[in-house]
C-alpha cells in the first residue's frame, strides 16, 4: 500500500501462447534510491494461480526506481516438459528470454501496477491501473 511517502507495486503475468495467467514464476524486488544508488534486494515471489504477487514487500521511504525480475526460463521449461509427455519435442529451448528484468521511475503517494505479457518468444510491459 502506498503512502504519502512511499510507492507501492504490484504486478501479475499473463501467458499470451495459451491465454491464462502464468502461475509459478519466481520474482524478485528491488529498489534504489536514485540513479546512480545501490540497487537493494527487498524480497522475492512467484505468481500464483492467477498469475499475481499479492505478497510484494513494501518499498521504502525515498525510492525512486524500482525492478522486477522475473525468471520465465524455469516457468517455460515447465510448460515445456509438461507438453512433452503427449507429444514430441518442438524445440530445444522453453524460453527465448530466461529473464526478463522490468525498471521503472515511482513517486512517493502512487501505486505502480505493472502487467507483464508473455509467450515463448517475446513479451511486453506497461503501467496498469
Amino acid at each position: 500500500m502506498s503512502t504519502e511517502t512511499t510507492a507501492s507495486v504490484s504486478t501479475h503475468i499473463l501467458d499470451t501462447s495459451i491465454g491464462r495467467p502464468a502461475e509459478g514464476v519466481a520474482l524478485s524486488l528491488s529498489a534504489r534510491s536514485g540513479s546512480g544508488a545501490e540497487w537493494v534486494a527487498l524480497g522475492g515471489s512467484a505468481t500464483d494461480a492467477d498469475g499475481r504477487c499479492k505478497d510484494l514487500p513494501a518499498l521504502p521511504e525515498g525510492t525512486t526506481h524500482v525492478r522486477l525480475d522475473f525468471e520465465t526460463e524455469a516457468y517455460f521449461d515447465k510448460k515445456q516438459a509438461e507438453a512433452q509427455q503427449d507429444a514430441p519435442r518442438v524445440r530445444d529451448s522453453g524460453a527465448f528470454f530466461p529473464e526478463v528484468a522490468i525498471t521503472f521511475a515511482v513517486v512517493p503517494g502512487e501505486h505502480y501496477h505493472v502487467p507483464l505479457l508473455l509467450n515463448p518468444f517475446g513479451y511486453s510491459v506497461y503501467r496498469g491501473s
